[in-house]
């Protein structure tokens, strides 16, 4: 027998038992706090298993953010968990790195030689966009009193945009003029300026890489025509560039496109981190062709190291991994890393094209040449498919794949198209997977017709 007993071993063996544990017996608290503490091995557990119900994350086919990081992401993400990245005064390393990252996005969307990178880190390229959006609000305005004219009217013109620049627009008082499409466009055209702009207009958004077809809006050629506009009418209307995804894109498979700092118009970019950046969530850029384009009313100073820190933001705390692993992804790849993920992305939508054009009913929007490593189409006879592109996803959603349906912007609203997103991690194969199951679909599909209904159909929001 036994010398000592233990202390209720079968209490204990129990209670490391995830599914015997008092909290496996209940359903989970949602509105109130439990009375006490509970292991945290079966509270992650609980918890781990109710994130399945969540959506693959290497399925989604409908987001444009990072889905894979490599091991070295996620030790410097570990131990950046508890650095703030407002904090500079703090953590003065981190913010070095930050500075670090602006100073090589400036080179690489081609800032004038001899120039500091002015710009910073954000949590995405929406408020990245907004900080964009004031700094263009706000050099307006002081041009316009300084000529002593009314500065209380002030528009943005721009094409089918993210809905973070109608969030600008209302929340910082702007009027936004968004452009509608014209037939067969998927974006802003230059010729399409002169109706909108006028000499309240604080700038013209241009995006590289459209979300709803990826393909890009031709900044050059809007920069050209703003020009033009100058000549005839004196207005001076800058253009700022939302290159979300573009940004990390272009340099690398497109160099000879004019899009960034070679064109003089051009006073600001913004891109998220974490898109094809490949940066976790969630980290956005914004860098401005000079230091004089960033209103100095606009930019805070914190003690630093017995200096002065310039902080510009819309967000206080947040943590500082993100940067920091953004810089080790700079240091890892390179240009040349870069340039290979990028193009294995774009080889692998360019095969997805190929299929989905000889599959019979689709036509294709963008065929993954020229823009974002993507693919966009449209039914071919929307009334004789016997379905919707609708139940095309949601039949694809039996097999775990997320492809997002849904309407083109004003005019072409009547256009309902689907959209691939090939981002780092998404290989061949799986896509080959996606392929055969999109055939299956539509087989089963057309010989099984759904009823037509005129219901408004919801399709993805992001």
């Amino acid at each position: 027998m036994a010398l000592h007993e233990t202390k209720d071993a079968r209490a204990r063996d129990a209670d490391t038992d995830v599914f015997t544990s008092a909290l496996s017996g209940q359903i989970l608290p949602k509105y109130q706090m439990p009375d006490d503490h509970s292991p945290s091995e079966v509270v992650y557990s609980l918890l781990h298993n109710e994130l399945l119900l969540d959506g693959n994350a290497a399925q989604n086919l409908a987001t444009f953010c990072t889905t894979w990081s490599d091991d070295g992401v996620h030790r410097l993400m570990n131990e950046c968990l508890d650095k703030n990245m407002i904090d500079k005064d703090e953590y003065p390393q981190t913010a070095e790195i930050e500075a670090r990252c602006v100073n090589i996005l400036a080179d690489l969307w081609n800032a004038p030689k001899g120039t500091s990178g002015t710009g910073c880190s954000t949590t995405g390229s929406s408020e990245a966009a907004m900080l964009g959006g004031l700094a263009l609000k706000w050099r307006w305005r002081a041009r316009r009193r300084a000529e002593g004219k009314p500065a209380d009217r002030p528009n943005l013109v721009c094409g089918p945009v993210q809905i973070c620049w109608e969030k600008f627009a209302r929340y910082f008082d702007v009027e936004l003029r968004q452009v509608p499409l014209e037939p067969g466009a998927t974006g802003l055209l230059p010729h399409q300026l002169a109706a909108h702009v006028d000499e309240n207009t604080i700038g013209v958004v241009a995006i590289l890489g459209v979300t709803y077809t990826c393909d890009y809006e031709p900044v050059a050629e809007i920069a050209a025509e703003l020009d033009r506009i100058q000549e005839e009418h004196g207005w001076d209307i800058p253009v700022h560039v939302d290159a979300a995804s573009g940004g990390f894109v272009a340099p690398f498979l497109h160099p000879d496109v004019m899009w960034d700092f070679r064109l003089p118009r051009v006073a600001s970019v913004n891109t998220s981190g974490h898109k094809y950046g490949l940066a976790p969530l969630g980290v956005g850029w914004i860098v401005w062709r000079t230091a004089e384009l960033l209103p100095a009313d606009l930019v805070f100073d914190v003690d630093y190291l017995g200096g002065d820190m310039p902080t510009f933001a819309l967000n206080f705390s947040r943590p500082g991994g993100e940067v920091i692993a953004q810089y080790y992804l700079f240091l890892r790849l390179g240009r040349g890393g870069y340039r290979r993920v990028q193009q294995a992305c774009a080889d692998t939508a360019q095969y997805l094209a190929g299929e989905i054009a000889g599959m019979g009913p689709f036509t294709l929007l963008y065929d993954g040449q020229g823009g974002l490593p993507a693919v966009s189409y449209t039914l071919t006879d929307p009334a004789g498919a016997g379905f919707t592109l609708y139940d095309l996803s949601d039949r694809l959603r039996m097999r775990g794949w997320q492809v997002p349906t849904y309407p083109l912007p004003a005019d072409r609203q009547d256009t309902v198209m689907q959209r691939v997103l090939i981002r780092h991690g998404v290989t061949r194969d799986q896509i080959a997977l996606l392929v055969s199951d999109l055939r299956a679909a539509v087989e089963h599909l057309a010989a099984h017709p759904q009823p037509v209904t005129t219901e408004p159909r919801s399709g993805f929001h992001h």
